[in-house]
């Protein structure tokens, strides 16, 4: 029972609502080729799972990015929920789950229930206008899993425009595409908190 309470208490202070720091990312005509290749990388449900070419691999970086997490997350449950989420829709979606972790914390402080000021939502502070732009009016972007799909294929839509130039792909990001601030912001925290040897994942369904 004082599991089943300190659990709870732990998911609500991660549920929270929080203003972020997110600026705006800006709505842009996309192609009908890109928003459906995006509508269906929003739309496509599985469950999350660590994407590792062994199992001790996974459990090795699971077991460190917790650790690492604790003070923020701090019960373990929903850390490793978190964390396992994370690591599937960024490999996903091509992404280096550092960065994405680096992200989430410059924008969210990974607060489930984020609001910026123009409000971005949830873990990865995405618009509502992508909504109407690649997936679907139900779609709820406080939702763990569906807050990481839409901002990683939100990511990975900036990289390929910026021919991988993953400090204007994070401008883009942000809405503060040619200021520095973000940028060196998330790539700051990525260096200082994130990083970690690379490991082969293997190849997605």
């Amino acid at each position: 029972m004082r599991q089943l309470a300190a659990r709870t208490a732990a998911l609500l202070a991660l549920c929270l609502p929080l203003s972020a720091w997110a600026g705006a990312q800006r709505e842009e005509a996309l192609s009908a080729t890109v928003a459906s290749a995006m509508h269906r990388s929003v739309s496509d449900v599985n469950a999350p799972r660590l994407v590792f070419a062994r199992p001790q691999d996974g459990a090795a970086w699971l077991a460190e990015m917790s650790r690492r997490l604790q003070k923020r997350v701090p019960d373990a449950w929903v850390r490793e929920r978190l964390l396992t989420a994370v690591q599937y829709e960024a490999s996903r979606a091509g992404l280096d789950p550092q960065l994405v972790l680096a992200l989430i914390q410059v924008e969210s402080g990974f607060r489930k229930y984020a609001i910026s000021p123009v409000g971005a939502r949830g873990l990865m502070q995405v618009m509502p206008f992508w909504q109407r732009s690649i997936g679907a009016p139900d779609h709820d972007l406080f939702d763990l899993s569906t807050n990481l799909r839409y901002g990683c294929a939100i990511l990975r839509h900036y990289l390929d425009i910026e021919r991988g130039n993953l400090y204007r792909a994070l401008g883009r990001y942000n809405g503060s595409l040619g200021q520095p601030q973000y940028p060196d912001a998330v790539l700051g925290t990525l260096r200082s908190g994130w990083q970690w040897m690379p490991t082969t994942t293997v190849a997605m369904d």
